[in-house]
């Protein structure tokens, strides 16, 4: 038995043709389809890399107990199980977090594996600063300046296509399967960085997507509201098209090594994403910073499985990316772990069984979110705090960085979770950067609403989908902080005082709002521009602030950069084009006497 897995970053369901109507030439995705099953509800889980790919070893939710972090040492690793069975499982990717502190334990769990630098301002090749260096945008205040500047440097280094590094990582996979096409006892993980932002590509792909444009490059777009005008939004989506495109021909070449190697016989193939990007719907860039609307988390999948022979069928049962890692250790013929949440969708493939009745999804401190395939829920916090948040760990690091000695100073032990396997970890206390109370808590009827852009306010269906979001998250072993941070009973069940729709409708709805220019506010509005942090320093500002914008205050400017704006920051977390109205006028100087 072999194995092969194709795994995309940010790969968009609603722009590929098996699944819509869409601008992006991707003839393999079709070829896919028509050569295995397509998964019509396959959601996402924890959000938004590592948390993914750690569900993806364990086949479990990570959100709800920690941030983006590393594997646990009481994790179940999927590939490490097939390992120690004997499987030899190989890793080729181009992904640069599996070689940061917060993924720095995914990749030892294979039994080889190999990586091809320079995505995404990767501190690859090292070119020192001068003065004549372009800023990559730090006059603007980018806080990814040196991201971008680095991620130039590295795009000089790859001058064309076969130097790309998913075209590295891809050619590393084949030479895996031309190497072991004929030998048994094996599972490839070919993952593919792309088309993650930057959206960078070589002309042959961008000259698919003719389009008139003269402005500045733009094919990094910011995790933030759309400000810019429609031809700067419609030429990063032609730019994201032009690397879908790369990645469609990259699918070509692995079910071309399938066709040349007759692999269908007896090698699955699993083809999937972590989440999706948003480019310009519901007024918003990327993802994290808002609701995880179903452009991010209803994703593509494609399943061929020799067990069952499907292909060219579509299956409707709700999945998700923990069902990941019991299908391949089946397919092995080795059981899952009692830890593991997910089923082996095998018995989705035969008779479109139902392997559960609900799904949760989301990030660390964010929504709480629930669907039943139908309507979906979206629990925000109860009140501007936000809290109470821990994060639960024995491995304390976070994305690019370790734990602070601040973060750690008040640490305590927690009682084991039913997953920890009789382990204490650290219980530390946090905050995040994004706040779901500023949003608001949202549900929405998928049959009625597709589109997600008429949130609805009907208290019996709410009342059910938070019914189905507790129990899930006690089957989850949730530690009852979330409950806290929810409004939601934790000894229980909830009832109509619970809901939070009605009572958060008014604030849900400035939210969804879209963002005004800059100049179409008052005109003494200087303040909107003024560093957050100078403002806070006057103590009438500060008094102002508190009262408009206590969310903010409380969570978002925990660890803001020196110079963000108010408005800046507005266009991050949701404040109304009236409260910015107000802070335009209130915070404005008073005139000397």
């Amino acid at each position: 038995m072999r194995a092969i897995i194709l795994m995309f970053d940010s790969l968009n369901r609603h722009m590929l043709s098996p699944y819509a109507d869409t601008i992006v030439d991707a003839p393999n995705f079709a070829r896919l389809a028509s050569r295995s099953v397509t998964f019509e509800n396959f959601y996402a889980g924890s959000m938004p890399c590592m948390p993914a790919r750690r569900e993806m070893h364990t086949g479990r939710y990570n959100f709800l107990h920690r941030s983006w972090g590393p594997l646990e040492p009481f994790d179940d690793s999927m590939p490490e199980l097939l390992k120690n069975a004997g499987v030899h499982t190989h890793l080729a990717s181009d992904h640069p977090h599996y070689w940061e502190d917060g993924g720095a334990t995914y990749h030892p769990r294979y039994t080889t594996w190999e990586f091809f630098r320079g995505q995404e301002g990767d501190p690859w090749k090292g070119v020192v600063a001068t003065r004549n260096n372009d800023d990559g945008g730090a006059a603007g205040g980018d806080w990814r300046a040196g991201m971008k500047r680095q991620d130039l440097i590295n795009r000089s280094y790859m001058p064309t296509e076969a130097e790309h590094s998913q075209t590295r990582t891809v050619d590393a996979g084949i030479h895996f399967i031309d190497t072991n096409h004929a030998a048994d006892q094996w599972m490839l993980q070919i993952e593919l960085f792309d088309p993650h932002e930057p959206f960078f590509t070589h002309e042959a792909y961008k000259a698919m997507y003719p389009h008139r444009y003269d402005g500045p490059g733009f094919d990094w777009p910011g995790y933030e509201r759309v400000t810019e005008p429609e031809d700067r939004v419609e030429h990063a989506r032609y730019e994201y098209a032009a690397l879908v495109s790369m990645c469609d021909k990259s699918l070509g070449r692995v079910l071309d090594a399938m066709d040349k190697y007759e692999l269908w016989e007896d090698t699955l193939l699993l083809v999937n994403t972590d989440h999706g990007f948003l480019l310009g719907e519901h007024g918003w860039w990327a993802k994290s910073v808002q609701p995880w609307f179903n452009e991010l988390v209803h994703l593509p999948m494609f399943l061929w499985d020799p067990r069952t022979a499907g292909r060219d069928a579509r299956r409707g049962a709700l999945a998700q990316t923990i069902d990941i890692a019991p299908t391949m250790l089946r397919f092995f013929g080795l059981e899952p772990t009692p830890d593991m949440q997910g089923r082996d969708l095998a018995v989705v493939l035969e008779d479109d069984t139902t392997v559960r009745d609900a799904a949760l999804f989301g990030i660390h401190g964010g929504h709480v979110n629930v669907t039943d395939g139908r309507y979906v829920y979206m629990r925000a916090a109860a009140d501007p705090a936000n809290g109470p948040l821990e994060d639960y760990t024995l491995m304390p690091t976070h994305m690019r960085s370790r734990f602070s000695v601040g973060e750690l100073a008040a640490w305590e032990p927690a009682e084991p979770f039913a997953f920890t396997k009789g382990l204490r970890t650290l219980k530390v206390h946090t905050k995040s950067l994004m706040n779901p109370w500023a949003h608001g808590t949202l549900l929405f009827d998928l049959e009625t609403d597709p589109a997600q852009e008429h949130p609805l306010e009907d208290d019996d269906v709410e009342l059910r989908m938070l019914r189905l979001l507790a129990e899930l998250l006690h089957t989850s072993d949730a530690p009852k902080s979330q409950f806290e941070r929810l409004g939601i009973p934790f000894d229980a069940p909830p009832t109509t005082e619970d809901l939070l729709v009605r009572r958060q409708a008014e604030r849900a709805a400035a939210a969804l709002e879209p963002l005004p220019p800059l100049a179409s506010f008052h005109a003494e509005g200087q303040a909107l521009e003024t560093p957050i942090l100078e403002l806070l320093q006057d103590p009438r500002c500060r008094t102002v602030l508190e009262r408009l914008l206590p969310h903010l205050v409380t969570t978002e400017l925990v660890s803001i950069a020196p110079q963000f704006t108010i408005y800046q920051l507005a266009k991050v977390s949701p404040v109304a084009p009236a409260i910015l109205e107000q802070l335009a006028q209130e915070l404005a100087p008073v005139p000397a006497a």
